[in-house]
């Protein structure tokens, strides 16, 4: 039996790596990431999850924690996790969840149901992954099919930094939304990933 593996969404790099290394866990895991343009075809997210069991675990005997919460997937997630006892994933429904926890992610969203989140992560690669990943760059008449339903844009920012803030607030006014900030760190994000991993670490 080999190390524990993470499978994660490429969208958790620099966070997941914070928290193992504050954890000592760096040298405990294996840890294997997915494009993080996934976030915009979930129905992809399971197949390319079999494809990295298939190669980093063809044994099938590892305890294997996967980097996402049910991220769109419509329960084809839980689905694959159902299927042994060795896998189980992050608490939530999506990323926001996990960072800012679920009781603080609950008062905002029942606050303003109307809400587009970002974390640090989407606010840098936002005209990558959202501009230009909903064709919105080509088509620009699209913009009030996706978000006019949305009236603000919230950041949920894991770091302090300047940069990310400024471009979160460039995205809000790129969609006509109004800005707003929450600093949530990453605590949250580290209790569930330890958690999470809780019962791997009895066996590595």
């Amino acid at each position: 039996m080999g190390r524990p593996l993470v499978l994660a969404c490429g969208a958790l790099v620099a966070e997941l790596r914070a928290v193992l290394q504050a954890n000592d866990l760096s040298d405990q895991l294996e840890v294997r990431y997915l494009p993080a343009n996934l976030h915009n075809r979930p129905e992809r997210i399971v197949p390319a999850l079999r494809d990295l069991l298939a190669e980093h675990d063809p044994a099938g005997d590892r305890e294997v924690l996967i980097g996402y919460a049910d991220c769109g997937t419509g329960g084809s997630l839980d689905a694959l996790l159902a299927e042994s006892p060795r896998f189980r994933r992050l608490p939530g429904d999506h990323c926001y969840e996990f960072f800012a926890g679920s009781e603080l992610f609950q008062q905002l969203h029942e606050a303003e149901l109307g809400t587009f989140y970002l974390t640090d992560f989407l606010a840098k690669h936002f005209e990558a992954l959202i501009w230009q990943g909903l064709g919105l760059d080509r088509h620009p008449e699209l913009l009030s099919t996706y978000f006019g339903n949305y009236t603000r844009l919230l950041l949920l920012s894991q770091t302090d930094n300047p940069a990310v803030v400024a471009a979160a607030e460039a995205a809000a006014t790129q969609l006509g939304l109004r800005f707003e900030h929450r600093h949530v760190g990453l605590a949250s994000f580290d209790a569930a990933v330890t958690v999470a991993l809780a019962p791997t670490r009895k066996v590595a």
